[in-house]
């Protein structure tokens, strides 16, 4: 990646969480689905960001590149669940 990259992603990723903080958008999520995310941020956490091994263990972006890298139609609009059955589909 080239620096002017790296800045547009930060820049990006910046303005995503601007984005959020403003509209509060996990807080409206419900309970379960927020204390999911927060169970999943943990567990990433734990394996030092790396991916685990297991589809379950992997979040939901390291799922979509997998899921990219098998050429699957409508990966972008899938959840992590979906993902994980698409691509045992795929093999």
């Amino acid at each position: 990646m080239t620096r002017k990259q790296t800045q547009a992603a930060k820049r990006n990723v910046q303005k995503a969480q601007q984005a959020a903080r403003s509209k509060k958008t996990i807080s409206r999520l419900p309970q379960q689905t927020r204390r999911e995310l927060g169970r999943q941020a943990a567990k990433s956490r734990q394996r030092g960001g790396e991916p685990g091994h297991k589809l379950e263990d992997r979040t939901r972006q390291d799922l979509y590149e997998v899921a990219k890298s098998k050429d699957i139609p409508g990966r972008s609009k899938m959840g992590k669940w979906d993902l994980i059955k698409a691509i045992r589909r795929a093999g």
